[in-house]
């Protein structure tokens, strides 16, 4: 009988340790649950006031697109907004391949790695090759590193139709690289595309970056201003 009770006793003290365990388990399960809603509240409220950063400025209309920051807040979030014209950047689709060799330097290509860039991009128009669809296909050129991508990337366009880049919104990578003279944009057309880098932080350390490519629409009585033809968070 006795070493029944023991057994019950031994049993039902198992039982709840396990139970302890569970209870335990569920309770940090619950903690890291409410954390991450937390979190995503937050980011979410944060990359809101970044859109919000981008509706006020197109609002706005009286801005230079030549990458300069405009400071601006929104509720309880400061933005940082920057405009800049596709003018600016390198076309793609019909850049002079001594342009681009110069660029891919500047940027950090080495000797051979830039000129290897250059048959590429002149192979790929010699052959009929369909033209550049989005500009993250520039990533599959042979040569290119994740680092050079990310140092070329912010300088090509898809979107510009001019053989070489425009003075007045290139930036001074880009002038020094193709040795263009020093403009000034204000009073300078600035085009119908747009990037938009907008950047905002809120109390608590939350941040939250969008990068849009937009279309401005032609008449500025249009319900919408601009339409988006590249996004980015």
């Amino acid at each position: 009988m006795k070493r029944q009770r023991g057994a019950a006793l031994l049993l039902v003290l198992w039982a709840l340790a396990l139970l302890s365990l569970l209870l335990g388990g569920l309770a940090g399960w619950v903690q890291l649950q409410s954390r991450q809603a937390l979190w995503y509240r937050q980011h979410t409220q944060t990359l809101l006031a970044a859109e919000a950063g981008i509706a006020q400025v197109m609002a706005d209309r009286h801005w230079v697109a030549d990458g300069r920051v405009i400071t601006l807040t929104f509720d309880d979030a400061r933005l940082q907004v920057r405009l800049r014209s596709e003018r600016g950047k390198l076309y793609l689709v019909n850049a002079d391949p001594e342009d681009w060799l110069r660029l891919a330097l500047a940027c950090g290509a080495d000797p051979a790695q830039a000129r290897q860039l250059v048959q590429a991009l002149e192979a790929r128009r010699h052959q009929g090759l369909a033209p550049f669809r989005v500009l993250e296909e520039v990533r599959q050129l042979p040569g290119m590193t994740q680092a050079l991508y990310s140092q070329l990337l912010p300088e090509i366009t898809l979107w510009s139709d001019l053989d070489r880049p425009d003075p007045a919104f290139a930036s001074p990578l880009m002038r020094k690289a193709l040795n263009l003279p020093r403009q000034n944009a204000e009073g300078a057309d600035p085009g119908q595309v747009l990037e938009i880098d907008s950047r905002a932080e809120r109390p608590g350390g939350y941040q939250a970056r969008l990068q849009l490519t937009v279309l401005l629409s032609p008449a500025e009585d249009r319900a919408q201003p601009y339409r988006v033809v590249r996004w980015q968070e």
